[in-house]
């Protein structure tokens, strides 16, 4: 695959509580604020919100499978969490190639997440290792 400048790709889910309760398990975070709808609506949140990472990590689904893609490599992520998810929320992770460097294929990637109403979520930068 060619890869160039402001190329872009992106990935879609409606996030259930199925997702934060498998997250939750895997990763051992039981936060309330993620898990006790009770403790939840007394937070400043109002309500259960998906864990960050959980929703960052669709910013890997788009990296690793479809753009840059299949042998992309992570070498970097900074992220800030500006908004939350809530569940039933769609969230949509874009990333958008801002810098290739050929002679290493290396690529400096814009990661975006953003839900159902445009508002950004979570944004940051990726570093990758092209395939």
């Amino acid at each position: 695959m060619k890869y160039y400048l402001n190329q872009s790709e992106s990935f879609s889910k409606t996030i259930s509580e199925y997702d934060i309760y498998n997250f939750a398990g895997i990763s051992g975070d039981f936060n309330p604020i993620h898990v006790n709808k009770e403790k939840a609506k007394k937070s400043i949140f109002k309500d259960r919100i998906a864990h960050g990472i959980l929703v960052s990590s669709f910013i890997s689904t788009v990296l690793g499978m479809y753009m840059p893609g299949p042998g992309t490599i992570y070498l970097k992520q900074t992220l800030s969490f500006n908004k939350p998810v809530y569940i039933g929320d769609t969230i949509t992770a874009t990333v958008t190639i801002k810098e290739i460097i050929a002679d290493k294929k290396i690529a400096k990637i814009e990661t975006i997440v953003k839900n159902q109403k445009e508002i950004t979520v979570i944004e940051g930068e990726a570093i990758v290792k092209l395939p």
